[in-house]
C-alpha cells in the first residue's frame, strides 16, 4: 500500500467519527427541545392568527394572547393559564341532569321589581339647604345623608326636647312626669327623622338650631329625584325614588293554550340576548287571572336574582317553556359539530383541555342528551371551544390530537 492510499484511507476513518461525534452531542439537545413547551400568539375573535411575538391581531386590532402547546406525550391536550383563559372567553359547565324535551321560547321584557322599590317622603315643612344625592341612577344606602333642611316646626321641636330636659334638671317638681315629656318630644324628633344620634347631638349641644341632616330610609338605585337644592317641600311630598336592582322581573305574554305549561312557584330558564344567551334561573311569581278581551293572551311575571348587577331593566328576554324529560346533558353551546361528528372540549384537573367525541340525542334550544362519550360531573367547554379546536388543530393537524370517544 502506497502511502497516497494509506492517507485517503485515514481521512475517511477520522471523517466519521467526526460525524459520529456530532451526532451523538445533537442528540440530547434536539430531544430536550421537542420535549419543552412552545408557544404562540393568537386573537380570541380570530384564532387562525397565529404569531410568534406579542402584539395585536392585524384583522380586529385586539391585544393577542399567549397560547402554550405541550408536546411532550399527552399530544392531545392544550395548556392555557387562567389569564390566557379569561382572555380567550372560555367559559366550563358541568356534564350534569338536564331538561332536554321540547320546548317553546316566549319573548319577554325586563322590568323592575315593584316589590324592591321605595320613596322617601318628606316627614316635615321646610327649605332644602343642600342636597346630596343629585342625579338618578346613583346607588344609596339606607342612613346615607340625602339633604339637610331647615324647618320652622323643627326648630320649635327642638326647643321643646331641651326645655323639658332642662325642668327635669332645675325644677325636680314631683308632680310632673319629666322622663314622660322628654320621651314625647323625643318621638316627635325621631318621626319627623332625626336620628338616635342626632338626637343625642342636641341633648350635649343645647343648642336650638331648626336645621337637621335628613338620611335615607331605602336602599336602592335613585329612578327619580323630584327636589332641588332651595325648594320649599311640604310635608308628604315624595323627595326621590328607589329602585332595588338586585332582583328583576322578566314580564312575558303568553297565550291561553300555552298557560298550561307554566304555573306559579315553577323555575325556568330565561336567556338573554344582550348577554351572548346567558341563561339564568327564574321562578314564576305571578299569572294573571285574566285574560286580556282583546288579544285573549295572558301576562306572566319571572322574578330574576341580578346580584351581579349584569341586567338592565328594558332588556329583551326569552322565556323557555315545556318539556320535562330530564336526562344526561350539557349545553348545546359546548357541542362542536364536523364531517367526524359532535365533540365536546373537557377540562382536566391540571386545567388542560383535551377533545372528546360524544354522541348525543334529542336536544332543544338549551341542552342535548348525551348517550355516550362524557360522564356526570366532568367539566367542559361551554363558550371559547372554537380557539380551542384551533389550537389542535394547529398542533396536531385536522385529525383533533386523535380524540376518542
Amino acid at each position: 500500500m502506497n502511502k497516497r492510499n494509506l492517507y485517503k484511507i485515514v481521512s475517511f476513518v477520522l471523517l466519521m467519527l467526526f460525524l459520529s461525534a456530532c451526532g451523538h452531542h445533537d442528540q440530547k439537545p434536539a430531544a430536550q427541545a421537542m420535549a419543552q413547551s412552545q408557544f404562540y400568539y393568537t386573537c380570541s375573535m380570530h384564532p387562525q392568527v397565529h404569531e410568534d411575538h406579542p402584539g395585536n391581531c392585524p384583522i380586529c386590532g385586539m391585544k393577542l394572547i399567549k397560547v402554550e402547546v405541550n408536546t411532550g406525550s399527552q399530544t392531545d391536550r392544550i395548556q392555557l393559564t387562567a389569564a390566557q383563559q379569561q382572555l380567550a372567553g372560555i367559559r366550563t359547565d358541568t356534564v350534569r341532569e338536564e331538561n332536554t324535551g321540547e320546548e317553546k321560547i316566549i319573548t319577554g321584557t325586563v322590568t323592575a321589581d315593584e316589590n324592591a322599590s321605595g320613596e322617601q317622603s318628606a316627614r316635615l315643612s321646610g327649605r332644602v339647604q343642600r342636597l346630596f344625592v343629585r342625579t338618578t341612577g346613583e346607588e344609596v344606602k339606607t342612613g346615607q345623608p340625602l339633604y339637610s333642611l331647615y324647618s320652622e316646626d323643627l326648630q320649635e321641636a327642638e326647643k321643646e326636647y331641651l326645655l323639658a330636659r332642662e325642668q327635669q334638671q332645675k325644677l325636680h317638681n314631683p308632680d310632673v312626669d319629666y322622663p314622660a315629656l322628654i320621651s314625647a318630644a323625643e318621638s316627635k324628633l325621631k318621626l319627623w327623622g332625626l336620628t338616635a344620634g342626632q338626637i343625642t347631638a342636641l341633648a350635649k349641644s343645647g343648642r336650638v338650631t331648626g336645621s337637621a341632616m335628613i338620611v335615607s330610609t331605602v336602599a336602592g338605585t335613585v329612578s327619580e329625584l323630584n327636589v332641588h337644592e332651595g325648594d320649599y317641600i311640604t310635608e308628604g311630598e315624595t323627595i326621590l325614588k328607589i329602585q332595588g336592582l338586585g332582583s328583576l322581573w322578566v314580564q312575558a305574554q303568553l297565550y291561553a293554550s300555552e298557560t298550561g305549561a307554566l304555573h306559579p312557584g315553577q323555575l325556568v330558564n330565561v336567556s338573554f340576548p344582550d348577554l351572548n344567551g346567558q341563561i339564568l334561573k327564574g321562578r314564576v311569581t305571578f299569572m294573571n287571572p285574566e285574560l286580556s278581551d282583546a288579544s285573549k293572551i295572558d301576562l306572566v311575571r319571572i322574578g330574576v336574582s341580578n346580584l351581579q348587577k349584569q341586567l338592565r331593566p328594558g332588556m329583551q328576554a326569552n322565556v323557555l317553556i315545556g318539556g320535562n324529560d330530564r336526562t344526561l346533558a350539557v349545553p348545546v353551546t359546548a357541542i362542536l359539530s364536523d364531517n367526524k361528528g359532535n365533540h365536546v372540549w373537557v377540562k382536566h384537573s391540571d386545567g388542560s383541555f383535551s377533545p372528546r367525541m360524544i354522541e348525543i340525542g334529542r336536544r332543544n334550544h338549551t341542552y342535548a342528551e348525551i348517550l355516550s362519550g362524557a360522564n356526570t360531573g366532568e367539566v367542559i367547554v361551554t363558550s371559547g371551544a372554537y380557539l380551542l379546536s384551533s389550537e389542535s388543530v394547529f398542533k396536531n393537524g385536522s385529525d383533533m390530537g386523535g380524540m376518542k370517544m
